[in-house]
This record gives C-alpha cells, sequence and structure tokens, in this order.
C-alpha cells in the first residue's frame, strides 16, 4: 500500500496566549500603563476570543496604541495582515475600536487554492475541509512545489501550511 504525505494550508490560528498578550505581564496593557504620553490615561486593551478593543480618551491614542498592538503581535510571530481594524467609535471623552484577528479561510478563497493548485499540474489532490484546504500527495517533492506556487500566488491573506503528516 502507497503511502501518502498530507499537510493543511489555513490562514492563522490563534494558539493559546499568542493574541492574549496584550493581557500578560510585559504586554501591551503594561506598556500603555508606563508610557508617557499615557500618563494619567484611562486606556488599555481588552479581550474577547479572536476580538480586541482599544480604548482611550483620544483618537490619536487609538494609533499609538495600535502600534503597540502590531509591535506585540509581531513579537509573538502573528502575521500582522489578519487584523481586521474596525472604524473607531468616539464621543467626547472616549474613543474605542475593534481589532479582529482573522482566521479559517474563506470557502470562495479556499475554492481559488485548489483552482491555482489543480492549474499547477502537479500530482497531488486538494480538498476543503471547513477552514482549511488538505493537499495529500504521494511524495514529499510535489507537496514542496505546492507550497512554492501557493508562496508566489496572492491571495490577499497569509496562508501557514501546517499538520504535515507521513
Amino acid at each position: 500500500m502507497p503511502r501518502s504525505n498530507s499537510y493543511a494550508i489555513i490562514r492563522y490560528r490563534i494558539r493559546s496566549g499568542s493574541a492574549r498578550g496584550t493581557q500578560r505581564s510585559g504586554s501591551a496593557n503594561r506598556e500603555v500603563g508606563t508610557r508617557f504620553d499615557f500618563k494619567g490615561v484611562d486606556a488599555g486593551y481588552e479581550q474577547n476570543q479572536a476580538e480586541l478593543t482599544l480604548r482611550a480618551e483620544q483618537e490619536f491614542q487609538l494609533g499609538q496604541m495600535m502600534d503597540i498592538l502590531r509591535q506585540k503581535l509581531v513579537k509573538r510571530k502573528v502575521d500582522i495582515d489578519c487584523m481586521e481594524l474596525k472604524t473607531p467609535d468616539c464621543s467626547l471623552n472616549s474613543a474605542r475600536q475593534k481589532v479582529v484577528i482573522q482566521q479559517g479561510i474563506e470557502t470562495d478563497i479556499a475554492r481559488k487554492v485548489v483552482k491555482a493548485i489543480k492549474g499547477g499540474k502537479i500530482k497531488v489532490q486538494a480538498q476543503i475541509q471547513g477552514q482549511q484546504v488538505r493537499v495529500t500527495g504521494k511524495k514529499r517533492d510535489d507537496l514542496q512545489q505546492v507550497m512554492a506556487l501557493l508562496r508566489d500566488s496572492d491571495f490577499g491573506l497569509p496562508l501557514q501550511f501546517n499538520n504535515f503528516r507521513d
């Protein structure tokens, strides 16, 4: 019986603690609390699953907080292209902005990925499984060719290759 190799193509998946970098010691909340330009300002981050809420007193402070958040996420190896920024809600003395960390591959983009793999004429099978695409082939070299093909093409989102099975 021939062996087959496979791996999954996904968009960033939140691991425990990766997006929670805003709540741990040495994190973004602590940095906001100790920065000179945020002294005496009620500002911070709140997390609910894959959604972060930035709150500050002024809208320009939200931009500074976004810079801090980007630095913390890059340090934790989270691709910042996975962040979807919502429009800020501003009132007289408070401003809030939601940031959603997108996970999984939407069905229409997954179809484009499968179509690109089949168009590459490589001897592999690609199938959509929920919010990921599983690629199966007999040779590892074929799977690596598919990885190179997908890295060269632009789908408008960062792809990760994981769950390699031998």
